[in-house]
């Protein structure tokens, strides 16, 4: 039914809304009606519903006082160096005037949701308000253009560029001082999680190329953390878990948090066969570590190739064969080798299904309103490959991109649709920090008994119960309250160790600066005491030892004086600094006439007795 009057409509929407809460079989057949011929206008309309006038009063009446200032829509500009120029709409949420906000040096920069057609940051109000008010910091919420108008990439460019101008500016364009970069947190959720995570990857890609930089301009510092909700990150929805992918969720490591997600992928299988009996909880702990981990799997697989080319290669370095034995024919032997290869391989996992198709009756976002967002925002001229395109797809970014994140946070619900994005995306982040720490460690770069903390690289909190986007009910569901200040500590902790980085930063330079300080400013100074001793040695065969210290008092007086930049008033004759030589071997050839002229009897002018 199409009502032409917006107020008559969103009356009517509430209307029906209540209608159906109570006439639970109605719901499910116009459910099914609407999700069967599914349009971008229905996405719209069950999602903004939020907004409408009549919700918007309860939500404010139901909510509690979380800031003393409301939202303000500001307009942040393009960089000089993007494609685009119109500005980009923002929602700044600050409690407080914003004559104070000059004062601040930290940001959060969101992402909000909403399949990438729909939702704005006001529907978000509920968390937006109450991360404002808790940490006291601006909070910029992006209202980016959405499809199917704009298409991949239209609203990554714009969340990147929004990005590169707060750095560009010192955070001017929001009113900030401006006097120091500002430090900045990238948060979102379902498909601002995708856009947040993108933003990231692209800021990675930016500083390893100057292809999105001018001559002379300074490569974007990667964000200081990265705050996912239930975020949507593999774009290429499959049915089945492969191998490595069930590997990576089966990590002894993370276990534990996955535990809960692994028992649902094995009743998949124990409910299609109920006489089955089921392990117990023992049982499955044993399956778990019987299997490899991640990092096994990795070192198997090298294990195996290496093991393969031993084998293709050793025919070729075997002796010319005695009579009467005939070699066995190439071509037999590759034939052979066909057929192992052709047989079906072991796996080392269950086979198991994605959470996207075990979780397919899901109410809130189910397989084929997925279809529908990812064919709206991919958009009709475009084609991307998503088995490699990662800014579409961050969970397929390389490991060399992975292992410069900054530390990430993820909460998701355990019954999510997307919780697999989560669980996997988590499990090659961890994997990638720890091939870099290993590797570093290998090199000498750290000490050998320092340990690996996934704590320091990767969090991961999994909500039993709960499907997606439950942060934007929390006016029914008030545990979700929860879980936003849980959000707000995570920023208070990510910004509580980049103060004690930077902190330690001066006083760790003013040591070092403290330690080096020597009476010139030169490496050569560092042969000071070889010269000391030829002056000690030349001196004490003509003169005492007391005559002797004192001229080497008076020299080092002296030379304290040549490096404030006055003239040294030293009694001993100052002979040619060894800074000043003209090569690396005048230079060692002084030093073994320092150490060797008490030998030869030499004197301190350089001549040499009889």
């Amino acid at each position: 039914m199409r009502i032409r009057n917006k107020g008559l409509r969103d009356l009517a929407s509430i209307v029906f809304s209540v209608f159906y809460l109570f006439a639970a079989e109605q719901a499910d057949e116009k459910v099914r009606k609407v999700r069967g011929t599914l349009t971008v206008d229905h996405l719209r309309v069950s999602w903004n519903k939020g907004t409408t006038p009549y919700l918007s009063f309860c939500t404010r009446l139901m909510r509690p006082k979380l800031a003393r200032y409301p939202p303000r829509m500001i307009r942040i500009p393009r960089p000089p160096e993007s494609s685009y120029k119109e500005p980009v709409i923002a929602w700044l949420y600050y409690d407080g005037p914003f004559s104070t906000i000059s004062s601040h040096s930290k940001i959060v920069l969101d992402m909000p949701g909403g399949g990438f057609v729909a939702m704005d940051p006001r529907t978000n109000d509920d968390k937006l308000l109450a991360w404002s008010g808790r940490t006291g910091l601006p909070i910029i919420s992006l209202d980016y253009k959405k499809a199917p108008e704009y298409p991949y990439p239209y609203a990554l460019n714009e969340c990147y560029d929004v990005y590169h101008t707060l750095i560009a500016t010192r955070g001017r364009c929001i009113g900030l001082s401006g006097q120091q970069k500002p430090h900045i947190i990238l948060t979102g959720d379902s498909a601002g999680g995708n856009l947040a995570t993108g933003v990231v990857l692209m800021v990675l890609q930016s500083a390893g190329t100057d292809a999105r930089r001018w001559p002379g301009q300074e490569a974007l510092p990667v964000p200081d953390g990265l705050i996912l909700m239930y975020p949507g990150l593999d774009m290429n929805i499959g049915n089945w878990m492969t191998d490595e992918q069930m590997s990576l969720i089966q990590d002894r490591r993370m276990r534990s948090t996955n535990k809960n997600v692994l028992r649902r992928k094995s009743e998949d299988y124990y409910k299609l066969t109920p006489t089955t009996p089921h392990p117990s909880d023992d049982e499955e702990d044993k399956f778990f570590s019987a299997r490899p981990s991640a990092d096994d799997t990795v070192d198997s697989n090298a294990n195996d190739t290496v093991k393969s080319n031993t084998q293709d290669t050793a025919p070729k370095d075997l002796a010319v064969p005695e009579m009467g034995h005939q070699p066995t024919p190439p071509n037999i032997a590759h034939h052979k080798a066909s057929v192992v290869s052709s047989k079906p391989r072991h796996l080392k996992t269950r086979l198991a299904m994605s959470s996207m198709i075990s979780y397919f009756n899901d109410r809130i976002l189910g397989p084929e309103m997925m279809r529908a967002m990812i064919i709206l925002y991919v958009g009709p001229h475009n084609r991307p490959d998503f088995s490699t395109d990662f800014l579409l797809s961050p969970v397929l970014a390389p490991e060399a991109l992975l292992a410069e994140f900054p530390k990430t946070y993820f909460l998701t619900g355990e019954r999510d649709p997307l919780v697999d994005d989560t669980v996997i995306f988590a499990g090659r982040l961890r994997q990638a920090k720890y091939n870099r720490f290993v590797q570093r460690k290998e090199l000498g770069l750290l000490a050998s008994k320092d340990t690996f903390h996934e704590s320091d690289h990767v969090e991961v909190v999994l909500i039993p119960g709960i499907s997606h986007g439950f942060l934007q009910f929390v006016s029914i569901f008030p545990e979700g309250w929860k879980h936003i200040f849980r959000c707000a500590r995570w920023m208070e902790d990510i910004f509580a160790n980049v103060e004690q980085e930077t902190g330690d930063e001066p006083e760790r330079r003013r040591k070092e600066r403290h330690h080096r300080r020597m009476p010139t400013e030169s490496s050569g100074d560092e042969d000071r005491p070889l010269e000391m001793s030829r002056l000690r040695s030349a001196t004490g065969s003509s003169t005492g030892g007391k005559d002797t210290a004192s001229e080497a008092n008076g020299y080092r007086r002296g030379n304290r004086g040549r490096g404030r930049g006055r003239k040294g008033e030293a009694d001993v004759k100052r002979q040619r600094s060894m800074v000043s030589l003209a090569s690396e071997d005048d230079l060692l050839g002084r030093r073994m006439k320092g150490l060797a002229g008490g030998l030869m009897g030499m004197t301190a002018d350089g001549n040499t007795t009889p």
